[in-house]
């Protein structure tokens, strides 16, 4: 597993029974994880000063308890990008800390590929990897169906100091957008795409990501270049095993463009115990 451990502005102090204590600069918040399973006694005093709880809805979503004044949002920082947290009614921040990691190898790589990259963001969220890309040179198109995570992305962007970066900001099915870049002959050197696990199309077309991941990175093969540098998909479905993420690179990318594949969980240590929270998983194709 490869923890997120590069991180000054977040940290995930404590974690137990199905929650997680966490610090987003000086704001500490407290958010239900299905992941943390055991059940031993808090190691952090901090539990009873959390700024803002989460409390799960039995009938679905939730919301936030707030125990003290909370700004409607903050800046913190990852190396040198500066992103926007606000506390949103599905108990996310608009941050997934965990992906550090993602973006600090992106960065490596596009940094030593020594040549121009195009990149591919699909369901790029508020933009974490399209930064980390932007500021290692790269171009992106960013992709997401949300207009208003598109908006956060480029609010962060800007933020970062990086809004004069070459990037298009696309609110776009990323099915549809990705269909009709192969159709104009449009083609990227790098793809990343964090799909969910679950949504609904616009015509009510249920999305399961492991009904569906086959045909979208069978698809996406199809918008990169004669020299692509890499291909990474993102999954926080738990049922989905990274390594399933990895065959099917091995039978629809290798047999292209040869290269290597590589799977492994993300996840966040945590302080007050040296143990680390599994946070997803990752599967990679690179060229060498």
């Amino acid at each position: 597993m490869r923890a997120a451990e590069t991180w000054q502005d977040y940290e995930l102090i404590d974690a137990t029974e199905k929650n997680r204590l966490e610090r987003w600069g000086k704001t500490l918040l407290i958010r239900p994880d299905p992941q943390v399973v055991w059940k031993n006694a808090p190691a952090s005093p901090l539990w009873d000063k959390a700024d803002a709880v989460y409390h799960r809805s039995t009938k679905g979503g939730g919301s936030w308890e707030t125990r003290r004044s909370l700004p409607q949002k903050w800046r913190i920082r990852w190396q040198d990008l500066t992103l926007i947290v606000s506390p949103t009614g599905f108990k996310h921040t608009g941050v997934f800390p965990e992906q550090a990691v993602n973006w600090e190898w992106y960065r490596k790589i596009i940094t030593a590929a020594g040549r121009p990259i195009r990149v591919l963001n699909l369901f790029g969220y508020t933009g974490g990897a399209t930064l980390a890309c932007l500021a290692a040179g790269a171009t992106v198109t960013h992709v997401d169906a949300s207009k208003g995570m598109v908006a956060w992305a480029r609010e962060n962007a800007a933020a970062s100091n990086l809004q004069d970066r070459p990037c298009r900001w696309i609110v776009d099915d990323c099915g549809k957008f990705v269909a009709r870049e192969i159709r104009r002959g449009s083609f990227y050197d790098a793809v990343i795409m964090d799909p969910p696990s679950y949504g609904r199309g616009p015509g009510g077309e249920i999305w399961k990501l492991e009904d569906n991941i086959y045909d979208l990175i069978a698809q996406c093969v199809g918008v990169l270049s004669k020299q692509p540098l890499f291909f990474a998909v993102n999954s926080y479905t738990e049922g989905l095993s990274p390594a399933v993420m990895e065959y099917i690179m091995k039978t629809t990318i290798v047999p292209r463009f040869g290269g290597r594949t590589s799977c492994d969980e993300i996840g966040l240590p945590v302080s007050a115990t040296g143990g680390v929270v599994p946070c997803g998983a990752t599967a990679i194709w690179q060229e060498s």
